[in-house]
């Protein structure tokens, strides 16, 4: 992206500098064409042109993600925030920097996270690639980054010692990688994630399926197919004794049909925070 401005003056340096004023910039930073070359009067009386430059900057898509956040920012009161450009492949990193600039993190990062979507979207504007965001506050990213990695840890051996699933709450499609890449390092857990839109959470759990057995809560059942500890059968309701049903089936001969399992569908996660669409 070009952005440019053009001035005329008495001298071609004065004409560049005015080209340069209305950009915002300073005269090394843009660079310029000479449109016109300037002429003097003749006898001093007449004709004469003044000089005319063009004066242009090449904004990629971080710098206009950056101004962008700059005017978000000016908008929220904060005049003095610093936004540092990291070009990284196939996108960049804007690291801000300034005073009392903690409350942009947000709840677990959601303020952040809203930022970088919004300036996602505008630096996609800018070419007709897909060019990624990420903002960045006080070195946020990677300290989550190392709390996400502990807790699936953690979670995922919670896992292989009980023999149950656990949900975690809901997450970013980027924080749902790093809990799925997190449990594949221990062994005998594994992760999917279930859920629609903010909702979709990760659930991580036991390879082969929970193994526990679960408790009969009725009054008079227990784990121990109805066996009593003095030694008796629980009784049914309406009196008949040892599991006989009125029908004269046997109850223990019928096991429940089993329910068919959720299906379990893994994440997108070929982008840190989703794909921005240009529309």
């Amino acid at each position: 992206m070009v952005k440019e401005a053009i001035a005329t003056g008495t001298t071609i340096e004065e004409a560049h500098k005015k080209a340069c004023e209305m950009l915002g910039v300073d005269t090394t930073e843009a660079e310029f064409e000479i449109l016109e070359l300037p002429e003097k009067k003749k006898f001093g009386l007449f004709g004469g042109n003044p000089a005319k430059v063009r004066a242009f900057i090449r904004e990629t898509p971080a710098d206009v993600a950056a101004n962008y956040l700059r005017s978000i920012l000016s908008g929220m009161g904060l005049n003095n925030i610093q936004v540092d450009i990291r070009e990284e492949d196939a996108g960049a990193e804007l690291v801000l920097t300034g005073d009392d600039i903690g409350f942009i993190i947000g709840h677990r990062g959601e303020t952040l996270d809203a930022l970088q979507y919004l300036a996602s979207l505008v630096a996609n504007h800018v070419d007709e690639s897909y060019y990624r965001i990420t903002l960045d506050v006080g070195n946020y990213r990677e300290k989550r980054k190392e709390t996400l990695e502990n807790l699936g840890k953690k979670m995922a051996a919670r896992a292989v010692k009980t023999g149950r699933n656990a949900s975690l709450e809901p997450m970013n499609p980027y924080e749902r990688r790093i809990i799925h890449t997190a449990v594949q390092s221990v062994e005998g857990a594994k992760s999917w994630s279930e859920g629609e839109d903010l909702a979709r959470h990760v659930v991580i759990g036991p390879e082969g399926g929970e193994r526990y057995v679960k408790r009969d809560n009725r009054r008079g059942g227990s784990r121990n197919g109805g066996q009593r500890r003095d030694g008796g059968r629980s009784n049914d309701r309406g009196g008949n004794r040892g599991g006989q049903r009125r029908d004269g089936g046997n109850r223990s001969s019928r096991p429940a049909p089993a329910q068919p399992a959720a299906p379990r569908v893994l994440d997108d996660v070929s982008t840190p925070y989703g794909k921005i669409t240009k529309k």
